[in-house]
């Protein structure tokens, strides 16, 4: 592996360095276990002991610290560890490994359009009139639909699976198993079902008979922004008339469910096995931990954070913390957690009382 001396390192990033900045390391390691070409992080001082355990000649280490106590040659100094950490992660990314150009078991239509530098690799499929961005990185066996457009500098893991005329943003890092752009869960019945129903009347008049359900294309695909990273076996169903929508810078963690005709502000969080149903609208910058869920057609506004866990079944305000099931503001939450823990210590109390 190719390595990078201190100095650039710490340019990368924008921290200082101190010491032989001309020292290169080639990858990053825990105190511990870091051998001579690593370059240990620890930038919190409860990891600073192990230093003198390992071998590393190099650490990230935190701001104001008397690196050389711990016999290092050199040290990068940062204020926030973590996000250090993300440059320094990035710099030893050695990514998919592809080799420049296309595989020859490719199959690619003869219309697509392929920007510079691109890496195609064993067995991708791109269908007709897609276009893929410049230095674009497509691992084995992805299979890309008729007039796909991706933006430059993406990285698509193996298997992905990408539905027809999806339009993705560039720098898009999709993980293993993703599907973009599969139909929407969308069903009709000849009279009205059940299910309308219930709807309507709050479960009071639910007379309608079994009907067999009728299937709704969908139509509308779908449109991810900029900078968005999905993880792996995510599935975004493609919009029945309208586009779903993922806004610029979100992410996405492993195994979340964008339903039809979703809309995902820019910059949301949304953790493992989130799952967003049909038509519901999430604001800019909101957080859903993970298995939380958004019942279908309503609001979560911009900056509200959504507790793991948690169902929410109507419309949340703008920057609003919510938990539970249903959902509730957090606070009143954690009160109605905590009185139903008290709740047997109550009972048993009222009923010594009722004895005496």
């Amino acid at each position: 592996m190719t390595g990078i001396t201190i100095s650039d390192l710490a340019k990368r990033i924008g921290a200082p360095f101190e010491g032989n900045g001309a020292l290169v390391v080639t990858s990053a390691g825990e105190p511990k276990t870091a051998d001579a070409g690593h370059i240990a992080l620890a930038m919190d001082p409860k990891f600073a002991p192990a230093l003198t355990t390992g071998a590393a000649r190099a650490a990230v280490i935190w701001e104001g610290a008397d690196w050389q106590s711990f016999g290092l040659e050199a040290a990068i100094l940062v204020r926030r560890g973590r996000l250090a950490m993300a440059g320094i992660t990035a710099s030893f990314d050695a990514g998919l490994g592809l080799a420049k150009g296309v595989h020859p078991s490719a199959v690619i239509d003869p219309s697509v359009t392929l920007g510079d530098d691109v890496s195609i690799g064993p067995l991708v499929v791109i269908g007709a009139g897609a276009v893929i961005g410049d230095r674009c990185q497509i691992a084995p066996q992805v299979t890309v639909g008729t007039d796909v457009h991706i933006g430059a500098d993406a990285v698509i893991h193996a298997g992905v699976r990408i539905g027809a005329c999806a339009q993705i943003g560039a720098r898009i890092f999709i993980q293993p198993g993703a599907v973009i752009g599969a139909d929407g869960f969308s069903f009709v019945t000849q009279e009205i079902s059940a299910v309308e129903q219930a709807r309507e009347s709050l479960g009071a008049n639910v007379e309608a008979k079994g009907q067999s359900w009728l299937r709704i294309a969908s139509i509308g695909g779908v449109i991810i922004g900029d900078d968005v990273e999905i993880g792996a076996n995510v599935t975004i169903d493609q919009g029945t008339i309208r586009a779903t929508q993922i806004g610029s810078g979100s992410k996405l963690d492993n195994q979340v469910h964008i339903g039809h005709n979703v809309i995902v502000g820019q910059h949301c969080l949304l953790c493992g096995q989130v799952g967003i149903a049909g038509s519901t609208v999430l604001g800019d910058f909101c957080v859903m931990g993970g298995q939380a869920g958004a019942a279908d057609n309503i609001t979560i506004g911009s900056g509200a954070i959504i507790g793991a866990g948690s169902g929410v079944l109507s419309n949340v305000p703008k920057g609003k913390a919510m938990m539970g099931y249903p959902a509730v503001a957090m606070q009143t939450h954690i009160d109605m957690y905590k009185s139903l823990r008290r709740l047997p210590r109550l009972l048993k109390d009222l009923a010594s009382k009722k004895g005496t």
